[in-house]
């Protein structure tokens, strides 16, 4: 496979890529000799681009219809790949369709077919049974995160959504891990595996123990949060209770921090992570819903507050940080009744913890949640002139900007923000008149 192949080096420039890395190349020369593909490959390795390379290859210009069909366990990581290929800059349109997502919106857009559709299994069917657009056009299907889709109760909906795809002629199926039975009903027959899977963790992680003198840890979290210092932290637990029970006593203790999980409603897990993104927030405390999926740049800590269920857990949790070889850390917090799970076989380095006063280091930005976004024509161009022209932020004021569809997310300096809500909360851009708030 060459990668100056047109149009493969245009879009890795504009991806500001200057070439794929081992498993993509492999990825792409198995979707070339097979219609069935098998891709393992860890979390954060480049999976997305593997398989969106393939089923860019394969759209036909001037087709009506849906071509490609690409099934993700979570909204998270549909709009992930949305985001991806979107930036690949091709002339090709593309939607993610998933639960909590304006309904009317989709319709909306299917009068205009995407040639590549992203959706969750859930809402993908419930299009699908009320016949809200055309399965016969598809050729190809992508199956995101397979092995996620399989743990999160997917498996009646993708059977579903398979069993009408007729026109079937390529079929890539992606996880992040090896231990997975490939249903008949996939329709994958004979694949072409890639796998790039190890056993060994990753390069640049280091793992370090942290003895908790009580079964009650929330002290020990504190005081190891406060030796990290000012640095993006993922605090990992096994229960949604515990992630709420930690944040109580964060809030108690007055530190920044956000919590994310699967029973808060769509706004709020986007504005989390839009958050933890631009540092407005540098603790997340979360369940394992973040542990796969996300798209979160520079992720130096990892903490496990609980010790992971399974091997296969505590890997994709590790997979967070020290991702495509730059280097992070893994907190492992045992109690006194705690062993050493037998899946880790090497010794970790003890680290001793000062549980003198932990005063909070809370972050420099603040965030200010937009009413309106891409749907409105509001691009960034428009929130940073309209902040540094009318606001007159300074370019060192004004940080990471995200468009959503309906919302948008800037990141300020913590001392200019209320004053920004006060002078812009009722501007327009484009005629249309914005609302502000610090979230």
């Amino acid at each position: 496979m060459k990668q100056d192949k047109y149009p493969i080096k245009e879009i890795l420039e504009k991806l500001n890529i200057t070439e794929l890395n081992d498993m993509q190349m492999a990825a792409l020369g198995a979707t070339e000799k097979s219609d069935n593909v098998v891709l393992l490959s860890p979390t954060g390795s480049g999976k997305t681009l593997a398989f969106l390379l393939p089923v860019f290859l394969g759209l036909k210009e001037n087709r009506k219809g849906i071509q490609s069909l690409i099934i993700a366990p979570s909204r998270e990581l549909g709009l992930q790949i949305e985001k991806v290929f979107k930036a690949m800059g091709t002339a090709f349109k593309v939607n993610c369709f998933y639960g909590g997502h304006d309904v009317k919106t989709e319709l909306n857009s299917l009068l205009q077919p995407p040639a590549v559709l992203i959706g969750t299994p859930g809402r993908l069917a419930e299009h699908i049974r009320k016949e809200n657009f055309e399965v016969d056009t598809i050729h190809t299907l992508v199956l995101d995160e397979f092995d996620k889709s399989l743990e999160f109760g997917f498996e009646k909906d993708m059977e579903f959504i398979i069993g009408k795809l007729y026109n079937l002629h390529k079929r890539i199926l992606t996880s992040a891990t090896q231990s997975i039975d490939i249903p008949s009903y996939t329709g994958i027959v004979d694949p072409q595996e890639v796998s790039f899977l190890s056993e060994e963790a990753p390069k640049g992680l280091t793992l370090k123990l942290v003895r908790s003198p009580l079964n009650d840890k929330l002290d020990t979290l504190l005081a190891l949060l406060a030796q990290i210092g000012n640095e993006p932290t993922l605090v990992f637990c096994n229960h949604r209770e515990t992630v709420e029970q930690i944040s109580k006593f964060l809030a108690s203790k007055r530190w920044v921090h956000d919590v994310y999980h699967g029973k808060l409603e769509q706004y709020e897990r986007e504005k989390a992570i839009a958050k933890f993104r631009n540092g407005s927030t540098r603790i997340l405390v979360t369940t394992d819903l973040a542990s796969r999926g996300l798209d979160i740049a520079n992720m130096q800590n990892v903490v496990h507050f609980h010790i992971p269920a399974t091997e296969e857990i505590y890997t994709h949790r590790n997979g967070r940080t020290a991702r495509m070889d730059t280097e992070g850390q893994a907190y492992l917090i045992m109690s006194p009744e705690e062993y050493m799970p037998g899946y880790i076989t090497s010794s970790p380095e003890e680290l001793k913890l000062d549980y003198g006063i932990v005063n909070p280091q809370n972050p420099a930005w603040a965030t200010i949640h937009i009413t309106g976004g891409k749907k409105e024509k509001i691009n960034k161009a428009d929130i940073v002139g309209l902040f540094m022209k009318k606001g007159s932020l300074l370019k060192d004021e004004l940080g990471i900007l995200e468009v959503g569809d309906h919302h948008s997310y800037a990141a300020v300096k913590v001392g200019k923000a209320a004053k920004m809500v006060q002078l812009l909360g009722q501007e327009k851009i484009k005629g249309y008149r914005l609302k502000m708030e610090i979230v």
